[in-house]
Parts: structure tokens; sequence; C-alpha cells
């Protein structure tokens, strides 16, 4: 892992990257720094972000370290117990060098944005609602494992059981980078727990995930070119929800496209939740125009069904999660429905940028 090591501090100029985080909070304590609040914002999201990544890469120098010196403490005192430590220990650190490389590859123009993670029940009925609530689950707790925020936007009950549908903020240093990987058909193969005679059944459900983009000149929104429909929120959501006639539908009437939000208790706050949903979606508009294909942005969406699967998640009769464009695959499915998606996501930006 040397040659690596020393490969990737060369190309990523760590010292640069910390003069450079130092000169912009030097300038965040000018007096007049606050003039302009979004500009300050934007330099000071600049700083933490040069800081992370030269912390990150400090950390693997130490953590590369600390595994040598198991390896030369071992040796010195002759002491074999010290064996499963130091396998434990390179593990972590090679672990922590695939997500950090991987990392290095987000160079996307929304790759350091938050993300907008919508899921839906393809084919299947009611197993497919209950793979939505699953796979909502392992995004959640992945995110959650990163340190990101996760809110809820927008969700349908299944009929009898799970999630028709749901969307997800996932707010944090480059969610869209991370999970744009992550869009398409997922494909689930188990033993149903909803047919008493235990057969095996086949269900899939859609992933669309999105950049959110700041209400800014970049995507142009007239007012009278919007439909606002309030309804009453449903579904989970405590006792106020179902009171007041708070969710927003917006309808943006040249494309067609609808959103919606109700998590929030004020019609205001669910307005302004839904048009940040609007401009990513009109930004995925905009994107798919110029290239005159689906882009990067949503990933290759086909029909909810057969052979448009991304990745396959088998239960039974053998346990195997493989992604079917990088070819990663893992054994250890409860460890990727708890969140363990570092393998997929790394695989991931690895491919894409070798194509």
């Amino acid at each position: 892992m040397r040659p690596n090591l020393r490969k990737w501090g060369t190309h990523f100029d760590v010292a640069g990257l910390e003069a450079r985080a130092s000169r912009l909070t030097e300038q965040s304590h000018a007096p007049d720094f606050w003039q302009d609040g979004a500009a300050a914002q934007k330099v000071l999201k600049e700083a933490k972000g040069l800081s992370s990544k030269a912390e990150a890469f400090r950390g693997l120098e130490a953590a590369y370290d600390d595994v040598l010196l198991l390896i030369q403490l071992a040796r010195e005192e002759g002491c074999e117990e010290l064996l499963p430590d130091i396998k434990a220990a390179a593990a972590e650190f090679e672990a922590s060098f695939a997500s950090f490389s991987a990392a290095i590859l987000l160079s996307g123009e929304y790759d350091q944005n938050n993300a907008i993670l919508s899921l839906h029940a393809g084919a299947g009925g009611t197993e497919a609602c209950d793979w939505v609530a699953m796979l909502c689950r392992m995004y959640t707790r992945w995110a959650t494992a990163r340190g990101f925020k996760v809110s809820v936007l927008d969700y349908l009950d299944g009929d009898e059981a799970g999630t028709k549908s749901i969307t997800l903020e996932i707010t944090g240093e480059a969610a869209y980078g991370h999970l744009k990987g992550e869009a398409g058909v997922h494909r689930l193969i188990r033993l149903s727990p909803f047919d008493t005679a235990g057969k095996r059944h086949t269900s899939f459900a859609s992933c669309s995930v999105l950049p959110e983009v700041e209400d800014d000149n970049e995507i142009e929104i007239n007012a009278e070119d919007l439909r606002v429909d309030t309804y009453r929120a449903s579904g989970a959501g405590g006792q106020h929800v179902n009171k007041t006639d708070s969710a927003i539908r917006i309808t943006h009437l040249p494309t067609g496209i609808v959103v919606q939000c109700q998590n929030e208790r004020s019609q205001h706050k669910n307005r302004d939740v839904a048009m940040k949903m609007l401009r990513a979606k009109l930004l995925e508009l905009k994107m798919q125009e110029q290239s005159k294909k689906i882009t990067d942005l949503r990933g290759d969406v086909k029909d909810i069904n057969f052979g448009a699967q991304i990745r396959t998640y088998t239960f039974h009769p053998y346990s195997l999660v493989k992604d079917h464009r990088t070819g990663a695959e893992t054994g250890n499915v409860a460890a990727i429905m708890d969140g363990a998606l570092d393998i997929f996501v790394n695989s991931y930006l690895h491919w894409v940028n070798s194509n």
C-alpha cells in the first residue's frame, strides 16, 4: 500500500489543501465577512471541505503507521498473538483507503451537493412495497453511519404492508456524489414472508437520485408556470399531521413535472422543500436535453421489471448481492441491508471514472 499512499499524497497535494483552508479561515475573520451572507457560507463550506479532505488523508497516514508499528512490535517480541490485531488493523486501513480514493473521484459539478433519493415499488405487489421499506432502511442506516442527516420529504404507504413510494433528503458532504450510482432498478429474490406456501418471490423497486440545487439563477422558475395545491397529509407522522391541509403539491405546467411534500407542519416549509425537489427535477431535465439521453444525474432507470436491474439481492437459495455494472459482489447480505454499502458505492465511482 505504500506506493498507493505516496501516489495519492502527491496527487492530492495535502499541504496545498491545508494552506488553502487556512487562508479561507483567515478570510472568515475579517470584520466585513458576513456582509454578504451567501458568499460567506460558500467560503465556510469550501474551507470545511478542504480541511475534511486533508484530515482524512492525514488519518490514513496515521493508520498506515499504526499497522507498521504493530508489525514491528510483533517481530521484535516474536508475538504471534498480535496477528489477529494486525490483520484487523490492515483490513480497516485498506477499507478506509478504498473509501478515500473513491471520494477523490467526486469531481462532478454537483457531486458535493446534498441528495434527493426516491424509491418506488415496482413489479411484485405487497412484496415490492416491503422491498421499498427495506431499501429505505438500508440507505438511512448508510447515511446515518456517515453522519448525514436524513429527512422524509414525501411518502405513500403500501396497501397492505411496506411503502409504495418514499422521497428522502440526505444532507451531508458529497451525499449526491456518493449515492448517484444507486440510481436504477434493484431486484430482490427471497422466500416471501407474505406467502403461506413459503414460495420464492422476485420483487423490484426503482431508485432515483438527484442533486439538491440552490435557489439561484441556474434553474429559472416562473411563478406563473406553477400550480400549487394543498391537501391533508396522510400516513405516519404523529397526531398533528392529519389535522390541517399543510401538504403541498406543485405542478410545473410547461413540463408536467409534479412534486409534493408533506413532512413539515406548515405549508410554508412544505412549499420550500417542494421547490427544492422541483429545482432538482428541472436540473435533471435540463441535463437530459443537453445530452439527448438519460444522464448520470438519474442513471439508467428503465421499466421496474425483469432485465432492467442494476443490482440483485439474493436471500434464497443462497446469499449474494451483486452489482451488474461493476461486477462487485458480496455474500454478506445482512451487512448490506444494515447499510454497509461502501463496497458498491466505491466500486461504482472507480468503474464510472474508468469508462
